[in-house]
């Protein structure tokens, strides 16, 4: 009988004890948060097809960017032909972050105050090509020429606007100075085959491209374009203030790759030419010759620093121009257009 009672009471502890540890291993599973995996984060990246955007290309072929995003985050790759259209693609929220020139960004920054310039990734990488038998050797024979550029009010503009007030030229709107136009570069190639342009300052490989084709020659390469004979940012990653308020950590990430491209490229050069083609490809539909790409990537300097002096100078050519407007007796304050805190996080190996 004692046995018995003994056993039933045993059993009866057993299941109590059996009882709370289930209860007890349910309520920690059903609060632990880091169990569950993230919500998955779409990242739209923006850039433009030229090869002085040689890192970002990189970045994607090479798996830098996926691998620093990880694997929760999806990427969408958005190209453009120029700074303008990038510029208003990520204040409309088509794109978060990306590589652009800058004048198209300081631009934006001084209407709209939403995006911030957080790195550098190529310093340099345009030329002054000029078409053959257009008389044009040097910058002087410009005048009463018609000189192309990419877009209204892109770093290249600006470059070339410095170039001319190097040598006292004014541009007008007749022969009785210089005389701009905007056309994208693939139309400025023709036009200078059919005699319309006699010369255009233009971002690589186009210029290469131009005197490789026997349409024209360079007249002024890239380390002799201002400012600072070809130093200046021409790429530069930028990105929108609501996006780094939001994925602060994953706009680092970027940088990083970014930072992992540029070390490739300078230590694989010959394997970088594939690389570079076929995302060009992947973006116009039609990749580049290995020895034309070759021949752009050594007109670039390819850094991730950022010099902010560069950038003013050539702010100021912008208002001077009319495209930035109601700039105080003080100057352009462009104070708040930099976050260069995560660039120097990365260099300190944070």
């Amino acid at each position: 009988m004692f046995k018995k009672a003994a056993y039933s009471s045993f059993s009866i502890v057993l299941i109590l004890m059996l009882t709370l540890l289930s209860g007890c291993g349910n309520s920690n599973s059903g609060s632990d948060d880091s169990a569950k995996p993230a919500d998955p984060v779409t990242v739209k990246i923006g850039l433009l097809k030229n090869v002085t955007h040689a890192p970002a290309f990189v970045s994607i072929k090479k798996g830098y960017l996926q691998d620093r995003l990880g694997a929760n985050v999806k990427i969408e790759v958005q190209g453009f032909n120029n700074g303008s259209d990038f510029s208003t693609a990520m204040a409309t929220g088509e794109i978060d972050i990306g590589y652009v020139g800058p004048s198209p960004v300081i631009n934006q920054y001084v209407r709209s105050k939403n995006i911030k310039i957080l790195s550098g990734a190529n310093n340099g990488g345009a030329v002054l090509v000029a078409r053959k038998g257009a008389g044009v050797t040097g910058v002087k024979d410009l005048a009463g020429k018609l000189v192309a550029i990419p877009t209204k009010g892109s770093t290249n503009e600006i470059s070339l606007r410095l170039l001319l007030q190097e040598q006292g030229l004014k541009v007008t709107a007749d022969k009785s100075g210089v005389q701009i136009i905007a056309m994208a570069p693939a139309d400025t190639l023709t036009a200078m085959k059919q005699g319309q342009v006699d010369a255009a300052l233009v971002p690589e490989p186009w210029g290469t491209q131009i005197a490789n084709e026997g349409i024209g020659e360079i007249a002024v390469d890239w380390d002799q374009i201002p400012p600072n004979k070809g130093n200046y940012p021409l790429t530069i990653i930028v990105a929108s203030d609501g996006f780094l308020k939001a994925h602060r950590d994953l706009a680092k990430s970027v940088i990083l790759a970014n930072k992992d491209a540029i070390q490739f490229i300078q230590d694989n050069p010959d394997d970088t030419y594939a690389l570079v083609s076929d995302e060009l490809k992947e973006l116009t539909g039609k990749g580049l010759d290995a020895e034309l790409i070759k021949a752009a990537l050594s007109h670039l300097s390819l850094t991730a620093n950022i010099d902010r002096d560069a950038l003013q100078a050539m702010a100021q050519v912008a208002v001077d121009a009319g495209y930035i407007k109601d700039v105080g007796a003080d100057g352009l304050d462009l104070a708040g257009l930099y976050d260069l805190s995560l660039l120097e996080e990365t260099q300190e190996g944070k």
